[in-house]
């Protein structure tokens, strides 16, 4: 494709044609740093391509920024956020690539139609809620919340821009003297302490912006910025206008004070909880005819073209998600996501085979846990695409790997020599869905081996399939629209969590229903579950148990947790803690460990449960955490944080740190001689020494073609039989010898 260009010196003639491969079509909007564009890929889907103004590219400082921007806006790509596609900020002129969401911004919405309605308000800010929320949990501090920033798609509000956000760990700091942000949405320590900011300023923000929304203006107002600052640090806010029930909620937002201000999670527990139970998503609003979209989102399939209506979030864990509650979800991824599960919602751990682990995105990060034997004799290194160009994602399963990826539904590769035994190509509207983001954004979901048959979920989230092992042959479907994100496998048995908390349990093998009833937890959010190392060798089994780790709801700080025999619904044993504790896996003994947040959903200590000795013991951290996957082992804790710092945490205390320097990496996978594998976005599979807290061995990138060597949310390597198995952007799986990392190439 032809290079960034520019010739003349009017505006028009910095345009380029091309982003990367994308051929730029038209003008959605310009601002002082650069041109957002409408662009299309080469399969069609329209997407917003931002390319900095020819000025800028050449300034070392805007560059590192550009590149934070970047790196924000992956590390939040979920249901609240325009998903990155691609981006190339070290290229002539940098550019990022978003999927197009079509609707108008609140600012545009106001301007031309009026103040919102109240319980447009309120769904507003249900949804904005959780969107701060998932994007805290990825470690990331917004700093310019404003209604020009929030899109109103038809499944709620999108907040995009993170031009001057940075993580809460960034060595990018602001400068002396120079304040960033917009000073009617900015916080009194904006004007302050710039260099403090953390995700409080973006809770004060989302106060500004719902008066915004409900009056047409402020709560601090002039024409001169100077005065609105001044207001901001020093003077009440005018909340004249507001409905009456949100004004009380609005007044804590604007504390001066950011300690006194609530978390994301507690105005999600004040406000009625009909908006954000599944209903937070969708912000009913009108859109005008001539609104101008800035940025693009897929919609979702036609009736006409046999898909049922609506969208649901990306298969578990979206939890990808619920990536659960707190740091651990990338959420995103997790994503959520875009998991983890719901933060002030509930989370539950799935575990099987006696060993789990967290996994903070989707199916693509969950954390593989096997007993490898050492690789046989004669066995050597590979590496297949599947197919050439697509990330895929993988699970493991008598003496194969099943694998799924973008237009890929699944396919079967022969651990001895990496065969292809079969390969199935999704459905048309599947394969649609699938290069849109995985059911609108995330990760392709890795099969799951349950019930001796391979289940794959849809892109969409609405069908699950059974194929038979051997030849790839569907052996039953299944509708599973009612459970969007709700889909969660423990061993033989399938998990589906319905809107109003039941929760109904299938046999993976024949599609029977096992039982369904609700978990019964008074005064506590639904349950929202987790999938976890349910695959592989050993997995499932009677009496293994499930762990439904349940925050209490109205800012109690308490949680929950039921241990569950998966295939009778019957509960083990139940435990209250103080704390919205997040569950990470089972150690020696069946102990249980568990994460505390702090205020900025950071981890600040470990906590270890006996159920047999009704024993709990915890461990704080020497400095807080943004952890982005953690996993159990033995009687240990690992935790990777967003800046490649892996820590581990023993019974009493924290038994060392190393810097991996991978800042985007994918979930945790622990196994058996004391090792604990992950994947880095450029394709890296990483082995680390869990006995002495060093560096085995990793194996050379493997990028995709120039502009696309770089995946988001990296899925998680298997570890099997003695061999590890990775995905890597440039669309292959590949074998390794688990016997001596250092001689991986």
């Amino acid at each position: 494709m032809p290079p960034l260009r520019s010739a003349g010196t009017g505006p028009e003639a910095e345009d380029p044609g091309y982003a990367g491969e994308y051929r730029l079509e038209g003008r959605l909007g310009s601002g002082g740093m650069g041109v957002v564009h409408l662009a299309r890929s080469a399969s069609g889907l329209r997407l917003a391509v931002k390319v900095v103004h020819a000025e800028y590219a050449v300034d070392p400082e805007f560059r590192a920024r550009f590149r934070q921007e970047v790196a924000a806006a992956r590390r939040v790509s979920g249901a609240f956020t325009a998903p990155v596609v691609d981006a190339d900020p070290d290229g002539e002129r940098p550019w990022m690539a978003t999927l197009y969401i079509p609707g108008p911004t609140l600012s545009e919405r106001v301007k031309r139609n009026g103040p919102l309605a109240p319980e447009e308000v309120r769904r507003l800010a249900a949804g904005l809620a959780e969107a701060l929320r998932d994007i805290h949990r990825a470690g990331v501090v917004h700093r310019d919340l404003k209604p020009s920033n929030v899109l109103l798609a038809e499944d709620g509000p999108k907040v995009i821009d993170f031009g001057i956000s940075r993580p809460y760990d960034s060595e990018l700091r602001t400068e002396t003297g120079k304040l960033i942000g917009t000073p009617p949405f900015m916080a009194p320590e904006q004007f302050q302490r710039p260099r403090e900011v953390g995700p409080a300023a973006d809770v004060f923000a989302l106060a500004s912006l719902l008066v915004h929304a409900a009056t047409g203006r402020g709560p601090f107002e002039s024409e001169s910025p100077y005065i609105v600052a001044y207001q901001v640090v020093h003077t009440d806010p005018d909340l004249t206008g507001v409905p009456a029930d949100l004004v009380p909620l609005i007044q804590d937002c604007l504390a001066k004070d950011p300690e006194q201000r609530p978390t994301p999670d507690a105005i999600m527990a004040r406000l009625p909880r009909e908006l954000w139970q599944g209903g937070a998503r969708r912000v009913e609003v009108t859109v005008p005819d001539d609104s101008v979209p800035t940025h693009v989102r897929v919609p979702p399939p036609r009736e006409d073209a046999g898909e049922a209506p609506g969208s649901g979030p990306a298969p578990a864990p979206a939890p990808h998600p619920a990536p659960a509650s707190g740091p651990h979800r990338r959420q995103r991824r997790r994503r959520r996501t875009p998991w983890l599960v719901s933060a002030g919602v509930a989370t539950a751990v799935l575990v099987a085979g006696g060993t789990w682990a967290l996994s903070r995105g989707g199916d693509a990060e969950r954390p593989l846990q096997t007993r490898p034997t050492g690789a046989s004799a004669g066995w050597r290194p590979w590496e297949v695409p599947v197919p050439e160009g697509a990330t895929g994602a993988c699970a493991y399963g008598g003496e194969a790997l099943y694998c799924s990826a973008r237009g890929l539904q699944a396919a079967r590769i022969q651990t001895s020599g990496g065969s292809i035994v079969w390969r199935k190509a999704a459905a048309s509207a599947s394969a649609a869905a699938s290069l849109a983001g995985g059911g609108e954004t995330g990760p392709v979901p890795a099969p799951v081996v349950s019930g001796g048959l391979v289940h794959v979920l849809s892109p969409d989230g609405r069908t699950l399939s059974a194929l038979e092992p051997s030849t790839g042959e569907p052996r039953w479907t299944r509708d599973v629209s009612a459970y969007p994100g709700r889909v969660y496998h423990a061993g033989d048995t399938v998990l589906l969590v319905a809107g109003d908390g039941t929760v109904t349990a299938v046999d993976g093998g024949t599609n029977k229903q096992r039982w369904q009833h609700g978990l019964g937890l008074p005064g506590h959010a639904k349950p929202v579950f987790s999938s976890y190392g349910s695959y592989g060798a050993g997995a499932g089994g009677p009496g293994q148990p499930v762990y439904a780790v349940a925050p209490a709801g109205q800012g109690q700080h308490r949680t929950r947790i039921l241990a569950l025999d998966p295939e009778r619904g019957t509960t083990l044993w139940e435990w209250t803690a103080d704390g919205d504790l997040t569950a990470v896996g089972a150690g020696t003994g069946g102990a249980l460990f568990l994460t505390v947040p702090d205020r900025d959903n950071r981890v600040s200590a470990v906590v270890r449960y006996d159920p047999g000795a009704r024993r709990e013991t915890r461990v704080p951290l020497g400095a807080p955490l943004n952890v982005a996957s953690s996993v159990a082992r033995g009687d240990a804790v690992y935790l990777l944080s967003t800046d490649g710092g892996l820590t581990a945490v023993g019974e009493k205390r924290q038994l060392w740190r190393l810097d991996t320097s991978v800042a985007n990496a994918s979930g945790l996978v622990a196994a058996d001689g004391d090792r604990v594998y992950f994947s880095a976005a450029d394709g890296r599979l990483l082995a680390v020494d869990t006995a002495k807290g060093a560096l085995l061995g990793q194996t050379a990138p493997r990028p995709a073609r120039a502009g696309r060597g770089y995946v988001d949310l990296p899925p998680a390597p298997v570890a099997a039989d003695g061999k590890v198995f990775g995905t890597a952007p440039d669309g292959t799986v590949f074998a390794v010898s688990a016997d001596d990392p250092g001689r991986w190439r």
